[in-house]
């Protein structure tokens, strides 16, 4: 029979770095006299850093030199590792261990696809590392989503087909790059937002184990 391949995003469905990101963010944005909201926040779910600065300076109609842009995004991710230094197994969501647990125990594929360029890090401090038979991050990739490929990639790592693959994604951009790499979508928070996903579920907690047992078939 052949394995299937689960593919988690990390950020807000593994575990929620999302408030961590908002903190860093807002403090620049803050420096910078642009007003950033948790709604804001909402636009830079899956997207990269780069392009997360480039949005803020947007709200704020700011043009900057590249020096300047390197200086803030460098500022940022210190910020943000200062604040993930402390997580631990407690920050996992609600019902992630039991479904990872669960493919492992029926013997199939785990990957992590993620633009954070610190996943590992993360990972290890909340004791799941050993769970996951490939990484990609966004040290691995050139292309943000919906670009599908940091999901291809790790399909490949997995010798995986993309139709035998299942996407986990808390966001839009990841969603639409599942979709386009023809690999089985499922969105994890809110349904009218991930309406383009194949499947939806508010969490882990509302998933049973049969749906990842029919998926494995």
């Amino acid at each position: 029979m052949t394995k299937k391949a689960f593919i988690f995003d990390l950020d807000g469905v593994i575990v929620d770095t999302a408030k961590y990101h908002f903190i860093a963010w807002q403090k620049i944005a803050a420096e910078l006299g642009i007003e950033f909201t948790p709604e804001h926040n909402e636009e830079l779910k899956g997207v990269s850093r780069v392009r997360s600065l480039d949005i803020i300076l947007k709200l704020g109609n700011i043009e900057a030199s590249q020096e300047n842009k390197n200086k803030w995004l460098q500022q940022k991710n210190e910020d943000y590792l200062s604040y993930i230094e402390h997580m631990d197994e407690t920050e996992i969501l609600p019902g992630v261990v039991n479904i990872l647990n669960y493919i492992k125990e029926k013997k199939q594929l785990i990957a992590l696809g993620s633009a954070s360029k610190n996943a590992r890090p993360i990972l290890e401090k909340v004791k799941i590392l050993h769970l996951f038979d490939a990484i990609v991050d966004g040290n691995d990739v050139t292309n943000a989503k919906p670009d599908p490929e940091v999901f291809e990639r790790a399909a490949r790592l997995l010798n995986a087909t993309n139709e035998d693959s299942m996407v986990f994604e808390d966001a839009v951009a990841g969603i639409q790059a599942a979709n386009i790499a023809n690999m089985t979508s499922v969105g994890i928070g809110d349904e009218k937002t991930l309406h383009e996903a194949k499947y939806n579920f508010k969490d882990f907690t509302f998933m049973d184990t049969s749906f990842i047992e029919a998926f494995i078939g």
